[in-house]
């Protein structure tokens, strides 16, 4: 296969993750956002969440799920989204928020905050997974949406490069732990290390296993 012909195959995968947004265009609606997060599952560190409207159509070469792409597409693809989405908002949620109000809620709250931040606002808004009802605006959770919708695609990138930027900066506060590799997940060798110095500021005290050491 040709370049010419890989971009070609490209552009019709990235064309086809607009479906969700021609319906709501179809409804009248223009400004439309995804939202997504990045860091629900790690044992320390902030949620990031991002909210995103793109340009309808907007093209932007191996547009996916965070998950499926290379740090190196990552990174190139959330400077583009930067330089050329409609609006765009990032916001961090703390570690003391998801322990005090549950990870759920904390993210749930998050997305809201991210929401209300776009400038200008959005006509509608998609969601990765997780419900909002109460957006003054119409909303849409779709399951696996990061997959399916260009603009949840493009807030997952920017919550995910924004949170793994993060925790490499802070690994330089905390070297000890190793977060510039696992990125907070709950790696073995994450575990051993809060097994060995004790939870830091960062880690959520509300996650197993870190709960049960600091409940001994």
């Amino acid at each position: 296969m040709t370049a010419v012909e890989r971009e070609e195959k490209d552009r019709e995968r990235v064309a086809s993750l607009y479906e969700y947004e021609k319906t709501a265009k179809e409804e009248g609606f223009d400004l439309v956002a995804g939202v997504d997060e990045a860091g629900r599952g790690p044992l320390a560190g902030p949620v990031a969440v991002a909210a995103v409207i793109l340009p309808f159509g907007l093209y932007l070469p191996y547009l996916n799920d965070s998950k499926k792409l290379s740090e190196k597409r990552r990174e190139t693809l959330f400077d583009m989204i930067k330089e050329q989405a409609t609006a765009y908002s990032v916001v961090f949620v703390d570690r003391e928020t998801i322990d005090r109000e549950n990870i759920y809620k904390a993210t749930q709250n998050g997305m809201y905050d991210a929401v209300l931040k776009l400038n200008p606002a959005p006509q509608k808004v998609l969601i990765d997974a997780m419900p909002l009802d109460k957006l003054p605006v119409p909303s849409l959770s779709i399951v696996k949406g990061d997959a399916k919708s260009a603009s949840i695609a493009a807030a997952s990138i920017l919550a995910k490069v924004t949170r793994d930027r993060f925790m490499k900066e802070i690994d330089a506060v905390y070297p000890e732990y190793g977060f510039k590799n696992h990125k907070g997940y709950g790696t073995k060798a994450h575990i051993e290390a809060i097994k060995k110095y004790g939870p830091c500021p960062l880690h959520r005290i509300s996650f197993e296993p870190i709960k049960s050491m600091v409940g001994r």
